[in-house]
């Protein structure tokens, strides 16, 4: 295997490990975000959009040599080569060659971006899961807020009927002391006739 295809091999076989360990379920989401947003690969993503695209230039280069190279090994260079066992081997080793550098550019293509469309799925559900865990919060604390504002409004519905008692004991006295002012206005009078009938016969004596 030569030296490009041997890289190409060994991308491949990173490419799987990697989509392997995104898919381990025991990770959550969030600690892969916070993976995501370490330094490291934050510098790593800094270069990696450029890096991406050279990368795909180089895969989509290398697939189309692949494939040019098993179109080359067709079913005629095969049937003139049959008559001749150790051409025919050879031949059969360029096809295999040819195919499986076609497989490994093809699958590498492939993986690359399956892997970059699974970071950004991890991503998108790590900050769906935090946005729903702030809604969660969010709405326990109108449910508590709105808890208390029911509690305060029954605690603030007590005083008026406090205020309506207090109230009406105040129209009864109100109504009680007018009641015995009238008493009293009628005593006086009562006294003052009193007084007088008692006065006129004394005046009469008098004279």
């Amino acid at each position: 295997m030569s030296l490009q295809w041997t890289a190409v091999a060994t991308f491949l076989y990173a490419e799987v490990f990697l989509v392997l360990l995104l898919c381990v379920p025991f990770v959550s989401p969030a600690r892969w975000q916070k993976i995501f947003r370490s330094r490291l690969v934050g510098l790593a993503v800094a270069y990696g959009n450029t890096f991406f695209i050279v990368l795909i230039i180089i895969l989509v280069l290398l697939l189309l040599d692949a494939l040019r190279e098993t179109r080359k090994y067709n079913v005629g260079d095969k049937e003139a080569l049959s008559s001749t066992p150790a051409a025919l081997e050879h031949f059969h080793m360029k096809l295999f060659r040819a195919q499986r550098n076609l497989y490994l550019a093809g699958f590498s293509l492939l993986l690359s971006f399956l892997l970059r469309r699974l970071v950004t799925l991890i991503s998108a559900q790590a900050a769906l899961g935090a946005s729903s865990q702030a809604f969660r919060k969010q709405a326990e604390g109108a449910s508590q807020a709105a808890r208390q504002y029911l509690e305060d409004n029954d605690a603030l519905r007590k005083p008026p009927k406090a205020l309506e008692k207090a109230e009406n004991e105040l129209k009864a006295m109100r109504s009680q002391a007018q009641g015995l002012t009238r008493e009293y206005d009628r005593l006086l009078e009562e006294h003052a006739r009193l007084q007088a009938a008692h006065d006129k016969p004394r005046d009469k004596k008098e004279e």
